[in-house]
């Protein structure tokens, strides 16, 4: 595994590059002096920019976004906030430059929570494909402890994830979600034990990682859909994506692989 820091916030973000046979899953680290992450947007833009970059290399199937042990990141940067009025957050366009850009990403990216995933936290995690957490992790959107409500879409995605009665109380009271209470509402998708976490988040990405580049891509296209838009123009789309994978090489062997009862070997094209 090979570490590397890069900018604008170089400090408080570390690249690691996980190899294995020919899979490279990439992970992107929070890394700030202070261990709950608090989100500014400089270190908003410094994630957007870093995981743009895994994105076009074509050697990476899967991010993994994670924090510390103590929170993956607990919240908007309350010292950067509290300075913002009404006409500075609509001109500056606060929690949009770089927010609005992490679900564009069309990489597998997988949220790896340890301890906090609180207001602005929870809102990153949910902007993943899906969230692995630990036995310690706790979810929230307790915005309205501070005076405020979800501004970066937790009030949404919550709702999509979780439903309308159980992201209401959430949101209403700033109660904190369980990681064991976040897998049975869907929220999260596997939790495990703090120490087989990592292991078993490092094999899941390796997984991933693993498959044909571009129908992953595909596939995760197809199921954002879903998430966001009708049925019938979901199972539009997806039919259209599906006649797509017709024209890559791999479908070709993906079929083949199977006849032959081999594993395929994928060209990524």
């Amino acid at each position: 595994m090979t570490s590397v820091q890069i900018s604008p916030f170089q400090r408080h973000l570390l690249l690691h590059h996980h190899h294995r046979i020919a899979a490279i899953h990439s992970y992107l680290q929070l890394n700030h002096d202070n261990k709950l992450n608090p989100l500014s947007a400089g270190f908003i833009l410094a994630i957007k920019e870093a995981a743009e970059k895994f994105d076009i290399d074509p050697s990476i199937g899967c991010i993994v976004l994670i924090g510390s042990e103590k929170a993956f990141a607990a919240g908007a940067d309350l010292k950067e906030m509290v300075k913002h009025n009404f006409a500075s957050v609509s001109e500056s366009r606060y929690i949009e430059n770089g927010w609005l850009d992490i679900p564009k990403i069309q990489t597998p990216i997988i949220a790896g929570v340890k301890g906090y995933a609180l207001g602005g936290g929870c809102e990153l995690a949910m902007m993943c494909d899906f969230i692995v957490a630990s036995e310690n992790a706790r979810f929230g959107q307790p915005e309205i402890n501070i005076g405020a409500i979800p501004g970066a879409g937790g009030s949404q995605r919550l709702t999509r994830s979780i439903g309308k009665s159980k992201a209401m109380l959430a949101v209403l009271t700033g109660d904190m979600i369980t990681a064991s209470e976040a897998e049975i509402s869907g929220l999260v998708a596997k939790v495990f034990s703090n120490d087989e976490f990592d292991e078993c988040l490092k094999e899941i990405a390796l997984k991933i990682a693993n498959k044909s580049k571009p129908l992953a891509k595909l596939a995760k296209q197809a199921v954002n859909v879903a998430y966001e838009t009708t049925l019938e123009e979901g199972i539009r789309s997806e039919r259209a994506l599906f006649y797509s994978t017709f024209a890559l090489d791999d479908h070709i062997e993906g079929m083949e692989a199977f006849s032959e009862k081999r594993k395929p070997v994928w060209k990524n094209k």
